[in-house]
């Protein structure tokens, strides 16, 4: 480290993980969410069943030119890289936040602030499932970037006497892009509104700036609340839902504590404890606000996880702690800890390869495995391809699957097909494609990896299945995975209405 800055390391570091994930992004096929999303793309709209609109809108432009995966990944890709870049900035104003005049003890009780950028970095480049965010475009792709953004002017705030309307501006832009990203940037504003809150000597509310980001903001998600309030509140109404899960479990929770320590490294838990113990020597009101960045939305979704919840949904609030945590590692190097954390770091970052070459291996099956999950990432291009000729051939118009997951990748890769989810929830694809009409055939695609039972006897279903063909996805001399197509005809609606 002695041969370059902690500035240029930082970069370097983020230049490097970049390539990686520009390469996976060209070597594997899309997710079901990637699919989902892309799909919104390809149908604009004011907004969507399950999210804001925005995870649709910036692929649009590069979905109109190509369905290359990996040229559309460069969105999540650079949204990472700026992630990282603005992890580094806000870990050098919480540093500047800490050693200001006011601060109330010596300037060398901190590391120096490019140390603790570089700490910030590195915890972030460690951690696993941002990687997976880094390569496929969700929601919390872009609310990442948008966060630390707010953190940014919230700490513009607290070091500045007041702020320019063109900085209450950009606050206005970036909760409206949040507001157009997921509906849980609304824990984010409540974050920003208690940074607000914790300097009560420095008005904010009585100022115009103030009330124009406001406008701005409500303007920005306006058409969210338009398409919602035209489509019965659906969205709003589903994501209740969604969140609240099933029965209520504590060892759920505990399963999502165990698994956000896996999914995030404990550089990032050890460098935040440090902070809170070893840092915290003035401005703890305002460091405490701050912190509630990530402290509100993790304890929202760790109370939702006693119902069921993703592990990703975290991935803006870990961000959102990295600066705290690069300053405390930054603290705990300087106190001769170096070999535990270059250990910590080593051993993540080993784990972060092994997950990259698990995924271009195909994973791995065996009987001890119920599944392979890895095996979703592959095939779907070819069933898609033969999906279309068999289409083509048997003069079927659509397609039938029987989950959403198993018609996302379908209605990606076999476009322009009209595909039908056969079951009877309720989601974005009846708004795309409608209810399947009483009567048609349609192309079964069945996937072993989500098996079901032909759709034929009980109403509704079809009045019979022909089974067509198969084509089994073959990587590295194993099967990963096998695609079953049929000829199902006359689609029968049951008796009383759903």
């Amino acid at each position: 480290m002695r041969h370059q800055s902690p500035s240029n390391w930082a970069a370097i570091g983020i230049c490097i993980a970049a390539v990686i994930h520009f390469a996976l992004g060209f070597s594997i096929e899309f997710s079901v969410d990637e699919a989902h999303y892309a799909l919104y793309a390809k149908h604009l709209a004011w907004s969507y069943f399950d999210h804001p609109p925005l995870v649709g809108w910036i692929q649009w432009p590069l979905v109109a030119l190509t369905s290359s995966e990996g040229i559309i990944r460069l969105i999540p890709e650079l949204l990472w890289a700026l992630s990282a870049y603005l992890v580094y900035e806000v870990t050098l104003e919480i540093h500047h936040v800490m050693q200001g005049r006011n601060a109330g003890y010596l300037t060398t009780a901190l590391p120096s602030a490019n140390l603790c950028g570089l700490m910030a970095v590195l915890a972030i480049i460690a951690a696993p499932l941002p990687h997976v965010l880094a390569i496929g475009l969700l929601p919390d792709t872009l609310l990442a970037p948008l966060s630390l953004g707010l953190m940014l002017m919230a700490l513009r705030w607290v070091r500045q006497d007041t702020l320019t309307i063109s900085d209450w501006m950009s606050i206005g832009v970036l909760l409206g892009l949040a507001g157009l990203s997921k509906y849980t940037a609304a824990f984010t504003a409540i974050a920003l509104l208690l940074v607000f809150l914790s300097l009560p000597k420095k008005p904010w509310i009585t100022k115009t700036g103030f009330w124009v980001a406001a406008v701005i903001a409500l303007i920005a998600i306006s058409p969210v609340l338009y398409w919602n309030w035209i489509n019965d509140w659906i969205s709003f109404r589903y994501q209740i839902a969604h969140g609240s899960g099933g029965a209520w479990a504590w060892r759920r929770v505990a399963a999502f504590i165990g698994i956000q320590i896996a999914c995030f490294g404990p550089l990032l838990l050890i460098g935040a404890f440090t902070f809170l113990k070893d840092c915290l020597y003035s401005r703890k009101l305002v460091l405490f606000a701050l912190l509630s960045f990530f402290f509100i939305p993790f304890c929202i979704f760790a109370s939702l996880s006693g119902g069921g919840s993703l592990p990703h949904w975290t991935t803006p609030a870990w961000f959102c702690l990295a600066p705290f945590a690069g300053i405390g590692l930054a603290k705990a190097w300087n106190m001769n800890k170096r070999l535990a954390i270059q250990m910590l770091f080593v051993g993540q970052v080993f784990i972060c390869i092994l997950g990259f070459a698990f995924v271009l291996a195909g994973g791995i099956n065996s009987a001890a495995m119920k599944s392979n999950p890895i095996a979703d990432l592959y095939g779907w291009k070819a069933a898609g391809q033969k999906a279309s000729q068999l289409a083509k051939a048997t003069q079927a118009n659509s397609i039938a699957v029987q989950n959403w997951t198993l018609g996302s990748r379908a209605a990606w890769y076999a476009s322009p097909l009209t595909v039908f989810v056969l079951d009877q929830r309720h989601d974005q694809f009846d708004l795309w494609f409608g209810q399947i009409p009483s009567g048609s055939s349609a192309l079964l695609i069945n996937w072993s990896g989500m098996t079901f039972a032909p759709p034929v006897g009980a109403k509704p279903a079809f009045e019979r299945c022909e089974p067509l063909d198969t084509l089994e996805i073959i990587r590295f001399g194993h099967v990963l995975s096998k695609f079953d197509f049929s000829l199902c005809r006359n689609w029968q609606e049951s008796e009383t209405p759903h």
